[in-house]
């Protein structure tokens, strides 16, 4: 028990307990200063694009941003809003407005804190890559498309959510294209691709932040500021409230939960796993996810907005210096003193400017170079990569995982069924005449049955169609099952009619090799009256001799009346 709980110990704890001195906090000090410099823009662009106010992102990436790097189990984590987030929480807003998007960042906290607690952590890992791949890159193209109104400077009043009215909206106020915004946006993003190809360590988003503000306020270049467009910025944390809780939303809201959870779980321990490559640390899963919960909780207790661990910050946080979790505690509290402090300043920012950066966050996410590698692949993952991908452009992001992880589930059970055959273990060089084959040194009247691969639901047609293909009567049948590593319950019942029929037919029936797994599962559903008039041995040359009356009778061979069955 007490190692179990080590299991679920913060690294924050971990690392004080190892000894944590002063040259360790000058350097987490300078690291999360750095990562709240390159935080400060972002936080407040993700917020304005998902339809909040950019006050939201600056105190969610403040309050989940310090308990995801306090009770996080990854030493460098920097949690915050993500651009992955956008999508599904644009669209809460659209739909249920800014309360439903409080409930459902609540009820995805909850869902997170149960997953840790029953340990789903490990299991995130099996999302397949055309999956993830396919719904980011989507993601990646709604933002750019989110972001055309401000770097076009178009006049639009409500804008729909879904891409295609989006489109259809943006065209028909064609007319109002402010040249001014244009290129300001343009060279922004020119600013912040130049000075990552040449200089990556300077902070491109808040250097060009800075310059595109100080540009419009001496040129007085008539764009749109984040005060213009918003006000003035309340720049204090709000007190926690759950007054946004409705019991009748709830249900309603459960599927758009369950998308921020998913989208938090998969980024955060992504983003856990890019930092153990980088400095050989291994983070605890579960504990990641309990820490993304909590901190999602209170994001929404105080009007936040979800959040969960972003890779580029935290690989920004270690290239840094950083050498613990208090690198990204430091990185909210230095964000809190910047929002206290240069909230009249940060209402001078262009809109175009924090278009440009949104532009940029986009492009990175698109991963445009993976695309189209996968579309280089098999025709399944093909399928899985683009049905998710147009599914999440298209219609909706918790539509597009539900459809894609389905469809890869099916790709992948298609696959493994073609790895379950019935094969002869005759060296035949013309290749198996049929899927049964008697065995070489023995004699006719002896059937010798060799599975391969796992027999599971997928694959359970092999062992039904082998009733078909025994072909003549048999004295002695022998099934080989060394290379079978899996044997789910519709394999096993399956197997058990084949052992059925086989002792209907034969005198005895042999069964070899068969792993603990594969007799615990056949022990499970199939008679312990039929299993004990079945012979388990361990090696194909025992049933060789067997049959060829080399060794006498031995009872032990025959399966035992309870239990699972005895294996030579």
């Amino acid at each position: 028990m007490k190692a179990d709980w080590k299991l679920f110990l913060p690294k924050s704890i971990t690392v004080l307990r190892q000894g944590y001195r002063l040259p360790d906090f000058r350097a987490d000090t300078i690291a999360g200063l750095t990562v709240a410099v390159v935080a400060l823009p972002l936080a407040m662009a993700l917020a304005i694009a998902s339809g909040a106010t950019p006050e939201a992102g600056l105190i969610t990436a403040i309050i989940a941003g310090f308990l995801i790097s306090a009770l996080g189990g990854s030493r460098f984590q920097i949690g915050g809003p993500t651009g992955a987030f956008v999508v599904i929480v644009y669209g809460v807003i659209s739909k249920y407005g800014y309360d439903g998007l409080l409930m459902a960042t609540l009820m995805a906290g909850g869902i997170l804190v149960a997953a840790g607690l029953a340990r789903i952590g490990t299991l995130i890992k099996y999302i397949p890559d055309p999956v993830t791949t396919g719904f980011t890159s989507g993601i990646a193209v709604i933002i750019m498309a989110s972001q055309l109104k401000d770097i076009l400077g178009l006049e639009a009043g409500g804008v729909p959510a879904e891409l295609i009215p989006k489109l259809q909206a943006l065209w028909a106020v064609r007319d109002t294209l402010a040249l001014p915004a244009f290129g300001l946006s343009t060279a922004c993003v020119a600013g912040i691709l130049l000075l990552r190809r040449f200089v990556p360590r300077l902070p491109g988003f808040l250097i060009v932040t800075v310059l595109a503000a100080g540009i419009v306020t001496m040129t007085q270049l008539p764009v749109e500021t984040i005060g213009s467009r918003f006000g003035e910025m309340n720049a204090r944390l709000p007190a926690p409230s759950l007054d946004f809780w409705r019991w009748d939303n709830a249900v309603a809201l459960l599927p758009s939960a369950l998308t921020i959870a998913l989208l938090a779980g998969v980024e955060s321990l992504l983003s856990a796993v890019v930092a153990d490559q980088m400095t050989g640390r291994r983070h605890r899963s579960n504990v990641e996810l309990m820490a993304q919960g909590v901190a999602n909780v209170a994001s929404a207790a105080i009007g936040g907005l979800p959040a969960t661990g972003a890779i580029a910050r935290t690989a920004t946080n270690i290239r840094s210096g950083a050498r613990s979790p208090v690198a990204g505690m430091l990185h909210a509290v230095f964000l809190l003193i910047f929002m206290l402090l240069l909230a009249p300043v940060m209402q001078l920012v262009p809109m175009a400017a924090l278009a440009a950066i949104l532009v940029v966050v986009a492009l990175n996410m698109a991963e445009a170079h993976r695309f189209r590698l996968i579309l280089r692949t098999s025709y399944g993952d093909r399928a899985v990569l683009l049905a998710t991908f147009g599914l999440t452009v298209l219609v909706d992001l918790t539509v597009a995982i539900g459809v894609g992880m389905v469809l890869a589930a099916f790709v992948f059970m298609h696959r493994m069924s073609g790895l379950a055959s019935i094969e002869d273990d005759e060296d035949d060089p013309t290749g198996p005449r049929d899927r049964y084959m008697p065995n070489q040194g023995l004699p006719a009247d002896i059937g010798v049955l060799t599975f391969r691969g796992p027999l599971f639901f997928g694959s359970a047609s092999v062992v039904k169609d082998a009733l078909d293909r025994i072909g003549a009567r048999k004295r002695v049948y022998i099934l080989r099952l060394e290379d079978v590593p899996l044997l789910d319950p519709t394999g096993a019942f399956a197997l058990g009619d084949l052992l059925k029929r086989l002792l209907d037919e034969g005198d005895e029936v042999l069964v070899v090799g068969a792993g603990h797994g594969v007799l615990r599962a056949l022990l499970q559903t199939t008679s312990k009256t039929l299993l004990r008039r079945v012979r388990f041995v361990r090696t194909f040359e025992l049933a060789r001799k067997r049959v060829l009356g080399s060794s006498g009778p031995d009872k032990k061979t025959a399966g035992p009346p309870s239990g699972e069955p005895a294996v030579r």
